[in-house]
């Protein structure tokens, strides 16, 4: 027996790297803040996957141009944010709210002011009954130059918003704990030796 509580099949996964979807619905641009975002591998050719409610005005977009944006807001913009998810674009154009620019895919409006962009390709939509599940091929990524470090994304810099559903609130990062592929290192070592 243990002393965990159950707590009826809670997805504990929170909290989760808030980004905004950007799309082309019908030629205008459009934007949706999502938090249920996953990273499919580390390699090339690089594959994100995204869960969007079948509602939602984008998915048309996505479906039908085969492209879209995934932009990393800094905390700054937590209100512009938490528009883009709280209204929708099938009664009011988002397009104004923040720049845009383009890279190679006309079909994916990036915004300026988030600090990482990246564009990408649907690569394969998974069709649940109440979700699609968007796997996307990142074609290109985009950062302000004041948020790389030594040709690398500085997570600290960038200090991305995090979503909560429990808490519904947004969060942002901690100080690091410790080095990955390192903090356990000094255990390994202890019980190969054992």
């Amino acid at each position: 027996m243990t002393d965990k509580l159950p707590l009826d099949r809670a997805n504990a996964l929170y909290p989760s790297l808030t980004t905004i979807l950007g799309t082309k619905v019908d030629g205008k641009n459009n934007f949706i803040t999502i938090a249920h975002v996953g990273i499919m591998n580390h390699g090339t050719p690089q594959y994100l996957s995204f869960g969007v409610h079948k509602s939602h005005y984008s998915n048309k977009g996505i479906l039908d141009t085969k492209s879209f944006s995934v932009n990393i807001p800094g905390k700054d913009l937590v209100a512009e944010t938490d528009y883009f998810g709280i209204v929708t674009g099938k009664t009011s154009d988002k397009s104004g709210i923040l720049d845009i620019f383009y890279g190679e895919s006309k079909n994916a409006p990036m915004l300026k002011a988030c600090p990482v962009t990246m564009e990408c390709r649907l690569d394969r939509t998974l069709d649940f009954d109440t979700h699609d599940i968007f796997i996307g091929e990142i074609l290109e990524t985009y950062a302000d130059p004041d948020v790389v470090t030594d040709g690398k994304i500085d997570i600290s810099r960038v200090d991305p918003l995090l979503f909560d559903i429990a808490s519904l609130k947004y969060w942002s990062l901690g100080a690091p704990v410790a080095g990955a592929w390192n903090a356990g290192k000094a255990l390994k070592k202890k019980l190969k030796s054992g």
